[in-house]
């Protein structure tokens, strides 16, 4: 299993908005700190803003923030919402047609176990505690020097 690069980087930048919090951020500040293009940052925001993760604010000096505390964005919701699903194997796939084992697998039953786990693992944690070190994560993405290059 593989996460998708949307799923890293929509993980990544509410991780971003939590550590600038109560400021807003700004596209190009992030975009630049993760090394992608506004407009695939866009793409990812739109999502995570849809589905109540962060607030965007228009404007000159606009941006987006968290739409709710860090403590409250579970990892698992977000992954949820930015991959296309989490079938294993064709066989855990809704259309199950091209398994003739179809639900008689003990296969089928240890992927669908191993996924649970999975799941419940991401459930226990959150947006606050992937952030949890908010002095050398911001190092890491050199914040303050990208708000220090702000007009």
């Amino acid at each position: 299993m593989r996460l998708s690069k949307q799923t890293n980087y929509a993980v990544r930048t509410l991780i971003y908005c939590a550590l600038n919090h109560p400021e807003l951020s700004r596209v190009p500040q992030v975009a630049k700190a993760f090394g992608i293009s506004d407009m695939f940052l866009f793409k990812i925001i739109i999502p995570i803003t849809r589905n109540g993760f962060l607030e965007t604010v228009r404007g000159r000096r606009g941006g987006m923030r968290l739409a709710r505390p860090a403590n409250q964005i579970r990892l698992v919701d977000v992954l949820a919402i930015t991959e296309d699903g989490f079938a294993l194997s064709e066989c855990m796939a809704e259309d199950r047609e091209t398994c003739p084992f179809r639900d008689r697998c003990a296969y089928t039953r240890a992927l669908e176990r191993a996924l649970a786990a999975f799941m419940d693992v991401l459930g226990e944690y959150t947006i606050a505690d992937l952030a949890h070190s908010p002095a050398t994560l911001k190092a890491a993405l050199g914040v303050e020097l990208l708000e220090a290059d702000e007009p």
